[in-house]
């Protein structure tokens, strides 16, 4: 439950800002955001910026972002990647080992922080909550808040995600362009493309795929959700009836497409720091069926990174809304706010508008929203109209980063180290 204590009376604290997970093109918005806040309010000392996540915490490896011009902290608005480096680490309960909050609080006390961001996923989420429920227990309160950001596009609650708008536009083009290509090629070579996006569980990231064929240029799109169970023989025959009718087509598929009894597709049997299944290789096992199926000529890529690295072709919807969520956490701290996030509640579609509201941690934390199925076409192969007019905001407008001799011109922080004031503390990674 959202909790509200009054910032005044504290003195001027310290913030503490944080990057964890994978990144996006727009995470460094949000670092913006929640630094040039900082920098107006009264309240407010320094922001140290954690290296590495919540490791930096834990380590005491502090960035004093007050080194930094306010040119450079602008910068980072259209700059991609994790400005302070981020990572995969999930606090356990402090029953498992309070070694690590004590530590916590130990570096947050000596340093005079007051102000807790932590920029990032479901599992950023229970971080902050965990942070918030127990620092107060622990003799040093501090207000946490999360600031959302996933490519997954899978926080409750919030409409949509930070990151994801623009990874949505980056595969809807991508998949536009490599279907325009194959359909030139599909006389004597290449029928099939098939195109792996991200998407664990909710399949977001492939439903933007369904964009690429609109009522200006329709195209042939297969897509495969991880909510509809993977069915071989009913995929085969859709690629082979696309085909048929037009003399190609594409699949968008979701890294996290599983088969009937439940198993990823691509499932390679090893973990990430989460616990999660480490995914990647579901493109070759479906062009192989197709292979084996249909006898089509293919090609296959695994968009990885690139998508979520694409900020030179970021939607200037999402790099607003990532900036502006960074600026509301700070506000709803100065408000005396804590264990809660800053979330985008949708008002319209047409003309779309939103604002930001107040979510509790305790509702965000650990938990998934998927695609509806009301988005999911009928055979479970594309998206409905419905869906589309969810999506299409959210790629909305350009936001290019200057270039310079033909390349994007983007800042590299000198990310100068907050001296340290305790003794080592021993973290296994």
């Amino acid at each position: 439950m959202a909790t509200k204590k009054k910032a005044a009376g504290r003195g001027r604290k310290n913030a503490f800002y944080a990057q964890s997970g994978g990144v996006t093109a727009v995470i460094n918005a949000s670092a913006c955001g929640v630094i040039e806040a900082c920098r107006k309010a009264r309240e407010i000392g320094k922001v140290y910026a954690g290296r590495n996540g919540i490791i930096g915490a834990l380590t005491e490896d502090l960035i004093d972002t007050s080194k930094e011009s306010a040119a450079a902290i602008s910068a980072l608005r259209h700059t991609p990647g994790g400005a302070f480096g981020s990572c995969r680490y999930k606090l356990k309960s402090l029953e498992e080992n309070r070694a690590q909050y004590e530590r916590l609080i130990e570096v947050f006390e000596a340093h005079n922080i007051g102000y807790f961001f932590y920029n990032g996923g479901g599992d950023s989420a229970d971080t902050c909550l965990k942070v918030a429920q127990l620092s107060e227990k622990m003799g040093y309160p501090i207000q946490a808040i999360h600031v959302p950001k996933t490519v997954d596009n899978d926080l409750p609650i919030t409409d949509n995600c930070p990151g994801f708008g623009s990874v949505a536009k980056y595969i809807a083009v991508s998949t536009r362009e490599a279907t325009l290509d194959v359909a030139s090629m599909a006389k004597t070579s290449t029928k099939v493309f098939v195109l792996e996006v991200m998407g664990r569980h909710a399949g977001w990231i492939a439903a933007a795929g369904g964009l690429a064929s609109g009522p200006d240029l329709e195209l042939p799109i297969v897509i495969l959700f991880p909510e509809v169970r993977f069915d071989q023989d009913k995929f085969l025959a859709k690629v082979d009836a696309m085909v048929k009718a037009h003399g190609y087509c594409t699949v968008v598929v979701s890294e996290g497409l599983r088969w009937p009894d439940g198993r990823f597709v691509s499932d390679q049997g090893m973990r990430d720091a989460f616990g999660h299944a480490q995914l990647g290789g579901a493109a070759p096992v479906i062009a192989n069926m197709v292979r084996e199926g249909l006898g089509l000529k293919y090609h296959w890529a695994v968009a990885d990174y690139l998508q979520r690295a694409a900020r030179h072709i970021a939607s200037a919807t999402d790099v607003e809304q990532a900036y502006a969520v960074g600026q509301a956490a700070v506000e709803m701290a100065l408000q005396g706010r804590n264990a809660v996030m800053p979330a985008i509640e949708r008002r319209s579609d047409k003309p779309y508008r939103w604002r930001i509201v107040e979510a509790p941690l305790a509702q965000v934390a650990n938990r998934e929203k998927m695609m509806p199925r009301r988005f999911i076409s009928r055979d479970g192969f594309g998206i409905t109209p419905s869906c589309r007019a969810y999506l299409e905001p959210l790629i909305q407008g350009e936001a290019y980063p200057p270039y310079r001799n033909g390349m994007p011109r983007y800042v590299r922080l000198k990310n100068v180290a907050v001296p340290k004031k305790l003794a080592p503390f021993e973290l296994a990674l």
